[in-house]
This record gives C-alpha cells, structure tokens and sequence, in this order.
C-alpha cells in the first residue's frame, strides 16, 4: 500500500514539479506572439511620395498662377495703384489743414479777446488813477497796469507777427485745392487707364502745393508783410515749348480735335482781358490791404507801449497826465486790435494774393496750351473753352463777347470800361 502511494504519487509529484518549474522559470518571451511583422517599405513609401508631390504640387502650381496674375495685374494697373497711395495722402493732407485752420482760428479768437480784455482792464485802472486817488492804492493800480499794459504789448507783437486770421485763410485755400487735386486724381482713374507721365504730374502738383501752404510755422512760415502782392503760385513750374505758330494750318472753320483759328484767337483775348483787368486789379486791392495791415500791425504794439510808459509814471506829483495817457492809449490800442484782427485785415490781404494767383494760373494755362503747335496734343478745344468759361464764371456767349469787346476795343484803340460787366472777368 505504501509503496502503491509511493508509485502512484510519484509521477504526479514529478509532473506537478516539473509544471511548478516550467510556470516559475521562463526566461523568454514566446517569439511568435510578439513578434511584429514586416511591413512593405516599397509600396508605403511610394505612397508617402505620392502623397509629398500631391501636397507639394498643387500649392506650387497655385503661386505660380498667383504671381503671374499678380505680374501681369501690376504691369497693367502700377499707375492706378499709385495713383489711389497718391489719394491717400492727399486725404491726410486735407484733414491736417482742416484741423490746423480750425486750431488757427481758435487762436486769432482767443488771442483778440485776452489782449483786448488785459488792454481794457489795464486802461480803467489807469483811469480811475486820474480821478485823483491818493495812498497806498495808487501805486498797486499803478504795478498792475503797468504789468498789464507789457503783457499786452508782447502779446500784440507775436499776434501781429504770424496773422492767425492769415494763416486760417492759407489752410483754407490748401483744403480746397487739395480737394480739387483729390477730384482730378479719382476723375482720371474713372475715365480711363493713367499713365505714368500721370503720376508723375500728380507728384508735381501735390509738392507744389505743400510747398505753397505750409503746415509748420517756424522756419518755412510764409512773409506775411512782403514788399508788395506776389500772387499765390500753387502749381508746377512748366517748360515753355518754343512757338512754331507757323506750323499750324488752319482751313478755314474746319476744327482739329476741337480747335478752330477763331477759338484759338478767343482764347489769346481772355488772356488779355485778365491781364490787363482782373490781375492788375487784385494786385492793387491787395497792396492796398497790405498798407493797412503794416500800418494796424505797428500801431497796436506801439499804443500800448505808450500806455505801459504812462502807467508807470503814475503818480501825485506828476499830476493826472500820465494816467490819462496810459487809459486813452490804452483804449486806442483796443481799437486798432479789434479792427486789424476782428476785421481779418491778413485774412483780406491772403485772399486778394489768391484771386491774383487763380488768374495768374488761367492765364499760364491758357498759354502753355495755346503755345503746342501740334493741335491734336493739345486738350480737346470745346472742352478747353468749356473749362475756362466755368472758372472765370461765365457761360460760353459770355466768354466770346468778352474776347470780342476786348479785340475791339484794342483794334480801335479805346481803353475797356471799367464798369461794363461783361468785360470785367468774374472769380467765383
């Protein structure tokens, strides 16, 4: 029995030992069930190839149609394009004139008002010293006034120095021609493709007129107190062609691009017509307007130059003379500051140098037309004739009875009437 346990406990000891060792002892993995199998490198890197060409291709093949139109955009419209940068500046131009002549205006307002107010407090004190007030009181209404009076006069000197109400009237003048510029540009680019040459001639015009109504005020400050008018010069200097007038045939009435040989001699009579009448008339307007304005400039700082020396001879032994010098020449100086700057004598003198520059421009303009002997380089002649008709405020009949009277008038030898309305040329 013993030995039958033995042998049968035997075997299923050694197998359950030799279970016990294979489960507790196995030093490597199963090589099958872990093992990763082999991909096809061939075909999956063709497809990876593929792929980089398919994502590669097409936005290669996008920039190359990309920069051709890009290319082929900026050759046709380069001009248009820097036309409308062109645009851009020009508005900034306008909105900082804009808001420089509203500045300047608030200071030819606030200015007038702060120097008339110290100049009249100064005088009623000096006044009320002339009554006869004795003590102590005399000599602080005496400080005061004196104090009040200088203050006055240096104001007076810078105000009359840089003419805020001339200076408004300048920024005016370079809004609207800013405006006009800004008008032209978008007409151009409206009625056809510009060209270079375009550009170019926009350039021109916008540095001459930055150069004509400046912004700044120290160093670049236009004379406010010239010799005599120089009318205003806005625009660029052209090259005069030389005259071949003998080139130009004219058959009869036939027109070429509008332009006929009774146009052309019409148009050299409005040429005279502003040379002899309206130029010469502003330019003395504005002389006259000039003479004023010297005269109030140098008037204001003086009286109240007088008056602060008055006040500060202020005092009982010397009587009421002083005092009463300093209040009248208080009271003068009051006037002559509200009727130079309330009147805007600088603003009246900047606009007569404008209108003598507008007609000074009409006039070159003509000219330089009128001096291209190739007729068919020249603007259309009816639409010329139509252009100077509007800016001189007339009606096309009008402008021809203008040319007319003038060349009968020089034929005949009698001087234009001065009070006939349909000779004397008009600014709007």
């Amino acid at each position: 029995m013993a030995s039958l346990q033995a042998s049968t406990l035997l075997p299923y000891s050694s197998s359950s030992s030799k279970q016990i060792h294979a489960a507790l002892s196995v030093p490597k993995l199963p090589s099958i069930g872990f093992s990763v199998p082999k991909v096809p490198t061939k075909g999956f890197s063709l497809e990876l190839n593929t792929k980089d060409v398919f994502i590669n291709k097409i936005p290669f093949e996008k920039n190359i149609v990309t920069s051709t139109f890009v290319q082929e955009t900026s050759s046709v419209s380069t001009a248009t394009l820097q036309l409308y940068a062109i645009l851009e500046s020009i508005a900034d131009r306008v909105e900082m004139h804009n808001n420089v002549g509203q500045q300047r205006d608030n200071w030819n307002t606030l200015l007038l008002n702060s120097i008339n107010m110290i100049t009249l407090t100064a005088a009623t004190m000096a006044g009320f010293t002339a009554t006869g007030v004795h003590g102590d009181s005399v000599l602080g209404l005496k400080l005061a006034s004196t104090l009040l009076f200088s203050a006055a006069t240096g104001m007076l000197v810078l105000m009359n120095k840089i003419q805020p109400s001339q200076l408004v009237e300048e920024q005016r003048n370079a809004t609207r021609l800013f405006k006009q510029l800004q008008g032209q540009i978008e007409t151009l680019v409206a009625i056809g493709s510009p060209s270079k040459e375009d550009v170019k001639d926009i350039m021109e015009k916008v540095l001459a007129l930055d150069k004509a109504y400046p912004l700044p005020l120290i160093g670049v400050m236009l004379e406010k107190f010239p010799e005599s008018l120089e009318p205003a010069v806005w625009w660029p200097k052209k090259t005069r062609s030389k005259k071949t007038s003998k080139d130009k045939n004219f058959k009869g009435k036939v027109e070429s691009n509008g332009w006929t040989e009774e146009l052309e001699m019409e148009m050299r009579e409005v040429v005279e017509v502003i040379k002899r009448k309206d130029s010469e008339d502003y330019e003395k307007l504005g002389n006259k307007a000039l003479k004023i304005n010297k005269v109030l400039a140098a008037s204001g700082p003086l009286l109240t130059g007088i008056a602060a020396v008055g006040s500060a001879f202020m005092d009982s032994s010397n009587g009421p003379w002083a005092a009463t010098m300093a209040a009248v020449a208080g009271a003068l100086a009051s006037a002559v500051n509200t009727l130079e700057h309330g009147g805007q004598v600088g603003m009246v003198f900047e606009m007569y140098r404008n209108n003598a520059g507008f007609f000074k421009h009409v006039q070159e303009s003509i000219e330089s037309t009128l001096n291209e002997s190739d007729l068919d380089k020249r603007e259309n002649g009816e639409l010329f004739e139509m252009k100077v008709a509007l800016q001189l405020g007339r009606s096309l009949s009008q402008l021809r009875d203008v040319a007319k009277k003038s060349s009968y008038s020089r034929i005949e030898g009698s001087p234009i009437d001065d009070h006939d309305d349909h000779v004397h040329l008009i600014i709007l």
